[in-house]
C-alpha cells in the first residue's frame, strides 16, 4: 500500500481539537517540525502532547504552546522554554511530569498492546505517592494533582522490593520525523534523531511520518529498518529546503577569533 500523502497539510487535516498526539524528538534532534508548522497553521487547539519535552520558545511544540494550541503536556523535561513555564505556573496548561525511562516505556508497552507494567522508578517519591502538581489556578494553588498508584512487592535477585505501576499511552496519532522512508511507511531514523521517533510511532492509533528522503519500497535494507511499515499510516516527503531546516538549541562552540587574535596567539 503505498501510504504517501500530496502534503504536510493533507497528512494533518483530520486531526480535531481535543485529539492526543504522541510527537518524537529529543530537544531540537529529531522534531516533526514540518508537521508541526501544518498543525499551527491548521488551527487544531486544546490538544494532548505526549513528548519528552515542549521544543523552545520559538520553534517545534514551542510554537503550538506558544499559540494556546495545547492543554495538557504529558514529558519529562520542559526546561528550556520559558512560555512553557509561565503557563504552567499561570494554570494555563496542566503538565504530567514522567520520568524519562519510564516515558519511554509508556510508550513503548502502549504500542506493544501491553496495559500497564511495574517500575522501582519512581517508588517512594511522589512519583508513586501522587500530590505532584499537575494543574494551577491563576492564584498558584494547586487544583489538579497526580494520583496514588498502585505499589506491589516483588521478589529479585536482591531480595523483594517495591514497584510502581505505570499506565502504557496510547495516542489519537504518532507524529515522527525520520532520515529514509518508503512508500510503505518503512522508517529508518540516524543517529540520536532516533530517540523517541520510533516510540511515538508505535503509540499512534494514526502514525504520520515526514522523511527527509523518499526512497521506493524495496531500496531499505530490511535488517536496517527501525520502525516497521505496520506502525506508519502516512508517510510526507521533504522538500530538499525542509530537509535542511534543523534548528540547534544550544549553540556551544567558541566564537571564530578576529585575525589579529590568531596572529597574536600564533607569535605567541
Amino acid at each position: 500500500m503505498d501510504k504517501v500523502v500530496p502534503s504536510a497539510a493533507a497528512a494533518v487535516a483530520d486531526i480535531r481539537d481535543g485529539s492526543s498526539l504522541a510527537v518524537g524528538g529529543f530537544g531540537l534532534c529529531g522534531i516533526p517540525s514540518v508537521l508541526i508548522e501544518a498543525l499551527l497553521e491548521h488551527g487544531t487547539a486544546d490538544l494532548e502532547v505526549v513528548s519528552n519535552n515542549c521544543g523552545v520558545d520559538d520553534w517545534g511544540l514551542g510554537r503550538l504552546l506558544a499559540a494556546k494550541r495545547i492543554r495538557r503536556m504529558v514529558s519529562s523535561y520542559v526546561g528550556e522554554n520559558k512560555e512553557f513555564a509561565r503557563q504552567y505556573l499561570q494554570g494555563e496548561l496542566e503538565v504530567e511530569l514522567t520520568p524519562q525511562g519510564t516515558l519511554a516505556e509508556r510508550l513503548r508497552a502502549g504500542g506493544s498492546g501491553i496495559p500497564a507494567f511495574y517500575t522501582a522508578t519512581g517508588v517512594g517519591t511522589q512519583v508513586a505517592d501522587g500530590g505532584l502538581p499537575w494543574r494551577y489556578d491563576s492564584s498558584g494553588e494547586v487544583v489538579v494533582s497526580s494520583p496514588v498508584k498502585e505499589t506491589r512487592v516483588f521478589a529479585t535477585a536482591d531480595g523483594e522490593k517495591p514497584f510502581v505501576l505505570e499506565r502504557a499511552i496510547v495516542c489519537d496519532f504518532g507524529l515522527v520525523r525520520a532520515w529514509r522512508g518508503d512508500r510503505h511507511g518503512n522508517l529508518v531514523y540516524r543517529d540520536s534523531a532516533r530517540n523517541f521517533n520510533p516510540l511515538a510511532a508505535m503509540s499512534g492509533r494514526v502514525t504520520i511520518a515526514e522523511v527527509e528522503e523518499l526512497v521506493n519500497t524495496g531500496d531499505l535494507d530490511p535488517n536496517n529498518v527501525h520502525t516497521p511499515g505496520v506502525y506508519v499510516h502516512r508517510v510526507v516527503a521533504l522538500t530538499p529546503e525542509q530537509a535542511a531546516d534543523k534548528r540547534i538549541e544550544k549553540i556551544t562552540v567558541r566564537p571564530v577569533p578576529v585575525a589579529s587574535e590568531t596572529a597574536e596567539e600564533d607569535a605567541a
